[in-house]
């Protein structure tokens, strides 16, 4: 049998199996033929987030924010050039911490922005406060291969 990864699609929500050989950057997805990884963080309410923690089995970069925040609006291009260096190896998504009260009491968020590195639908990692693309990829690096 071959091995496969599921991955999510940002457009339309629909879980992909994508064989392990192939290569990430190129797939779409069968159901609305878009790209699965575009180098763009996936803006994601809580069913979305929901969706993604429990049928990725690529790690997931989460950038909890609200738009009133400062650093957060600071973050969010910096943010956006990371996913370009970190995808599709890392799926990349920005969660409104307004909109999802569930997710953010769930993962005790006190402070934003905070990122949450999440493999296998656990938290591995955290970090509060604004950082620029550069330390984006390093920090998230560095967690991987210490988890």
């Amino acid at each position: 049998m071959t091995a496969t990864r599921q991955l999510v699609c940002g457009h339309c929500g629909r879980t992909n199996r994508l064989p392990a050989a192939r290569a990430a950057a190129d797939a779409r997805c069968g159901a609305c033929h878009q790209a699965l990884f575009t180098g763009h963080p996936i803006e994601v309410d809580e069913a979305g987030f929901e969706r993604l923690v429990a049928n990725s089995d690529v790690p997931l970069l989460v950038d909890v924010w609200a738009p009133w925040c400062g650093p957060c609006r600071a973050m969010a291009p910096m943010f956006e050039r990371a996913a370009r260096e970190l995808e599709p190896d890392i799926r990349l998504l920005k969660l409104n911490a307004d909109t999802a009260p569930a997710v953010s009491a769930r993962f005790g968020i006190n402070a934003i922005p905070t990122l949450l590195l999440i493999r296998g639908g656990s938290e591995i990692a955290r970090s509060a406060g604004a950082m620029d693309a550069q330390r984006i990829v390093a920090w998230t690096a560095a967690q991987l291969r210490a988890a």
